[in-house]
């Protein structure tokens, strides 16, 4: 084997994750390097629409060492005030980095090293990071290849804003947070919009008050770790709320949208002859958002109750539109004349670089707050790996300082002979043509 440069600790992955472990690998004087397939912060650069802004108030960006510090901390920033936000923690943290490099292969040696293959040259390390999120792949059903040939379909990680559409209605599939967001954007450019709705929850964005990301966090909702949620590590599954910052934040209404025009459906299910057909259960849909939206409006009531605080009385949403029975069921592309399809249905996980044996049947990474069982081996930056706050700009510090602690305590600790995977000394080799990227 040629010469390798070794490394206490690598990093993959130069996102807000990644760089928040630096600032405190840094501070401990532990040796690392930060391994980046593109350049920091690239999805925020490039995956994001135009008028794309926050979904939590501005005050719970708290990256290691760079809280906000603006002017509005109950605003919500845009695109481009969150690429100047994270453009300064990039320099505050000043991180052992190298760009431009794909990591190939990660895997537990005999001597107790990773090695780690890239693009770039080889390294091993004791120690390996995954800090490269857990939205790999666009998830796009089958079904799209065989749409008309003229509709343009882009996922939601490729659309910027309705004017780079073409001229005719838009399909956006799939009602999350993105879905939702999207749909909107079109809908206020005056776009004709067709939205397949999902089982996305909703909530409100101000209630009694206060924003309702205020009141949770009071409640300590956010603080929750994921061993004591009722779902445990179900909730790891669950679909974000749908709610926006826009215009200074507000709720996303669906039923508001269809009585102003935009049509509705279920789940989509099918495709016939030009005619794709949707599940009958969009009452249902939207009967369960409305139900997550008040559900979490009680849970505020019963918080202002038990303190005895003053703040406006309570309310309950009622629907302001109802679909009709058998509505949402079926679409001709043709007669409605869609020429663009937006795939809002989320991403896979791709972690098949990382040669471990410590992921599930669905293959998501299976941990105790980014620790694995496999020794030396770690994850960050994933939704609910601890918090509800893990995958966001409130809770990775915390994270990120965890595991900067069992890191440290690690590195003393070297592996013994019956900590090493079975058949280390014989591991075979990964065809690194074929290995896909992270």
């Amino acid at each position: 084997m040629s010469h390798t440069t070794h490394h206490d600790v690598i990093i993959v992955g130069g996102g807000q994750a990644g760089l928040s472990l630096s600032h405190y690998l840094q501070q401990r004087g532990i040796d690392h390097l930060v391994l980046e397939k593109h350049s920091p912060m690239h999805a925020w650069r490039t995956q994001r629409w135009d008028a794309f802004c926050l979904v939590t108030p501005n005050w719970q960006c708290k990256l290691p060492g760079h809280e906000y510090s603006g002017a509005d901390p109950h605003g919500f920033m845009k695109k481009d005030e969150i690429v100047a936000y994270l453009d300064a923690f990039l320099a505050k943290v000043n991180p052992p980095m190298v760009t431009g490099v794909t990591v190939l292969q990660a895997s537990l040696q005999a001597a107790g090293h990773y090695f780690v293959k890239t693009s770039a040259g080889d390294f091993t390390a004791d120690q390996v990071v995954v800090a490269s999120g857990g939205y790999h792949l666009p998830v796009i059903p089958r079904l799209a290849e065989r749409l008309p040939a003229h509709i343009v379909q882009l996922h939601s990680e490729q659309y910027r804003s309705p004017q780079a559409l073409p001229d005719g209605d838009v399909l956006v599939v799939g009602s999350g947070q993105s879905g939702a967001q999207i749909a909107e954007d079109l809908h206020l450019a005056g776009k004709r919009v067709h939205l397949a709705v999902g089982d996305a929850p909703r909530c409100a964005r101000f209630y009694r008050g206060r924003d309702v990301v205020d009141w949770l966090a009071d409640m300590g909702y956010y603080d929750m770790p994921v061993h004591e949620h009722p779902l445990r590590e179900g909730v790891r599954d669950n679909t974000n709320h749908y709610v926006t910052g826009r215009d200074g934040g507000r709720d996303i209404d669906l039923r508001a949208f269809a009585k102003q025009g935009m049509k509705l459906y279920g789940l989509l299910d099918s495709l016939d002859q030009g005619v794709l057909r949707f599940k009958d259960g969009l009452r249902a849909s939207l009967e369960r958002a409305d139900q997550t939206y008040n559900g979490i409006n009680a849970s505020i009531d019963k918080h202002i109750a038990q303190r005895g605080i003053q703040a406006p009385e309570p309310s309950v949403y009622e629907p302001v539109w109802q679909p009709v029975d058998g509505e949402g069921v079926a679409l001709d592309l043709a007669a409605a004349n869609i020429t663009s399809v937006i795939w809002c249905i989320g991403f896979q996980p791709d972690f098949r670089w990382v040669d471990a044996p410590v992921f599930n049947g669905r293959g998501h990474p299976v941990h105790k707050r980014g620790v694995t069982d496999q020794p030396g081996l770690y994850f960050l930056g994933l939704p609910w790996l601890h918090t509800w706050g893990s995958g966001r700009f409130s809770g990775v510090a915390r994270d990120a300082l965890y595991l900067a602690e069992q890191i440290d305590a690690s590195l003393n600790q070297p592996l013994s002979t019956d900590q090493l995977p079975p058949n280390a000394l014989m591991r075979p080799t990964v065809d690194v043509a074929q290995a896909p990227r992270s």
